[in-house]
């Protein structure tokens, strides 16, 4: 089954791919709205790396990175995900969406309202359900992680990483100095405890333990002091190619708030 309902998703990173897949597997034409220079560090599951490849695949998806609005019908025609290069939304108009999901995960509104289509969804803080968007979907980890919020906010930003297998804030590796990344390891690599990782300039970063390198810049990127660079999981055994858990989970909460504000409003799909 087919869908003819437009469905735009702001931002391409690795959370928003989970969203896409969802809306994609369902059956909706879907188009990714992106920056010019997105800095995804799990790139290996990001379909923004269209951007700087022209096309990308995470798991079952294809991606292609188009110039205008008259090439997404082709795309989709060819089960392709047109990625189109839109800071601001001004494309939004002209496609014409049945909704707009705000995956960018900038922990604020970069312009997203209940006006823009008929069903808006955003995913976590900075926005407020009712008045930037219909639902907001919770997206820090623990018991309420893909709770649909249909009157207030999700929790604010603690700028903490959530605990994996112990680790927390050390799972997060940053420039340790303004500059030029190298990369040392790839993704989908393990590090041993103290292995270098990338340099910038020079500096390196080493492993604060021994992980799985999950994430990556793109090496010979510009990057300022304390920056968020790379990430490294303790869990050796998972697959880095591997849409997350909880991208899965916020693609399938995105997907529900869908059906959800469709029915309550009393919508007739076609």
């Amino acid at each position: 089954m087919r869908f003819t309902q437009r469905i735009v998703v702001r931002g391409g990173g690795d959370l928003a791919t989970g969203v896409v897949q969802k809306f994609y597997r369902a059956g909706f034409p879907v188009v990714i709205l992106e920056t010019s220079a997105p800095t995804a560090i799990r790139r290996a599951v990001a379909l923004c790396e269209a951007v700087y490849d022209g096309s990308a695949r995470v798991e079952d998806v294809r991606c292609r990175k188009v110039s205008g609005v008259d090439e997404l019908e082709a795309c989709w025609q060819a089960e392709t995900v047109p990625l189109l290069i839109d800071t601001v939304g001004d494309t939004i108009k002209d496609i014409r969406p049945d909704a707009v999901i705000d995956a960018i995960l900038a922990k604020r509104n970069l312009g997203t309202n209940c006006g823009v289509a008929n069903i808006t969804i955003a995913l976590g803080p900075g926005f407020c359900a009712g008045k930037d968007a219909h639902a907001v979907i919770e997206t820090m980890r623990g018991h309420n992680l893909g709770r649909l919020i249909l009157h207030g906010s999700a929790q604010p930003d603690t700028g903490v990483p959530g605990e994996i297998g112990g680790k927390g804030n050390d799972r997060v590796l940053r420039a340790p100095t303004t500059g030029t990344v190298a990369i040392q390891k790839q993704i989908g690599e393990i590090a041993q405890q103290g292995d270098v990782v990338f340099m910038v300039d020079g500096q390196a970063v080493c492993a604060p333990f021994t992980g799985l390198i999950r994430g990556m810049i793109r090496g010979g990127m510009n990057v300022p002091k304390g920056m968020k660079t790379a990430d490294i999981d303790p869990r050796i055994d998972i697959d880095a190619h591997a849409i997350s858990d909880k991208a899965r989970c916020l693609g399938g909460a995105a997907l529900e708030a869908y059906f959800y504000l469709r029915n309550q409003s009393k919508g007739d799909l076609q």
